[in-house]
């Protein structure tokens, strides 16, 4: 039996995960904002689910619930950094607080979580910490921008953690869905269009998503199977793609960079000094 941490679990592929380990006979400590999804979980197992109630952009209520929790449970064994949503639209349309709403849900909150279970992680000999980032951690799409941006910044800020924490014993997992069923898209955060990009890239993407023709193809359930596997597993991956539309782009834009990159070689070595 595990214990398990797991942020925005009130929804989506926290929700999906939380209830597939209680299922199992973990134990799990399930944050979110809302406590609502949880009535008819904490009556089917009882004190093997803690629900922690805040705000994960509060940063003295995270520290104190995470405190708590390992208070409580004594050993926990993943975390999972979970909660996170989307920003739509151009970087011209978006306003200055939805830019920083997005950036403190997603990056900054991540980045505290991370920061408040690290000595808990170190004091108990180490542990697992799985990121669920996006295949937007990787590859990019207009109106997404300041999504991107978040998603990009916590896979950098954990690929220089994975190297920080290593010799304590804990390991990262970063996890990149492409697009998948889980009402990610209802939940996004739309800014106010400008018709000057409705005849561009911009304004393309926004009527596919409007219409129903951007193709889903990923499966929550079959996604979160494949998390709880890749953290079982003796060995886990640092990355990891999910869905074919994540690893067919992921792929696509990794070849093109080096492509890239590779013929840039002799402008490289010639920028050293002596």
């Amino acid at each position: 039996m595990k214990t398990w941490l797991i942020t925005g679990a009130s929804s989506g592929l926290g929700l999906e995960m939380t209830r597939v380990l209680l299922a199992r006979g973990d134990r799990v400590v399930a944050c979110a904002r809302r406590v609502t999804p949880f009535a008819e979980l904490e009556q089917q197992h009882g004190q093997r689910l803690r629900v922690a109630q805040f705000d994960l952009t509060d940063t003295t209520a995270l520290r104190r619930e995470i405190d708590a929790a390992f208070a409580v449970f004594g050993h926990i064994e993943v975390v999972v950094s979970n909660a996170g949503y989307g920003l739509f639209g151009a970087a011209e349309e978006v306003s200055d607080e939805q830019i920083e709403r997005q950036l403190s849900t997603n990056l900054t909150a991540s980045i505290q979580l991370v920061r408040a279970v690290l000595p808990h992680l170190r004091a108990q000999g180490g542990g697992r910490l799985l990121q669920v980032s996006s295949e937007g951690g990787q590859v990019a799409y207009p109106n997404f921008s300041l999504y991107h941006a978040s998603k990009w910044g916590i896979e950098g800020f954990l690929e220089s953690v994975a190297q920080e924490v290593a010799p304590f014993g804990i390991e990262v997992l970063i996890a990149e869905p492409g697009p998948t069923q889980t009402g990610f898209g209802a939940g996004l955060d739309h800014a106010s269009p400008m018709e000057v990009y409705e005849a561009t890239p911009a304004g393309e993407l926004r009527r596919a998503i409007a219409d129903g023709s951007l193709a889903i193809k990923g499966d929550a359930a079959r996604s979160v199977a494949a998390m709880i596997d890749a953290v079982d597993a003796a060995r886990m991956p640092r990355r990891l793609a999910l869905g074919s539309t994540a690893f067919d782009n992921i792929q696509r834009v990794l070849q093109a960079r080096l492509e890239e990159l590779l013929p840039q070689r002799h402008v490289a070595y010639g920028a050293d000094h002596g």
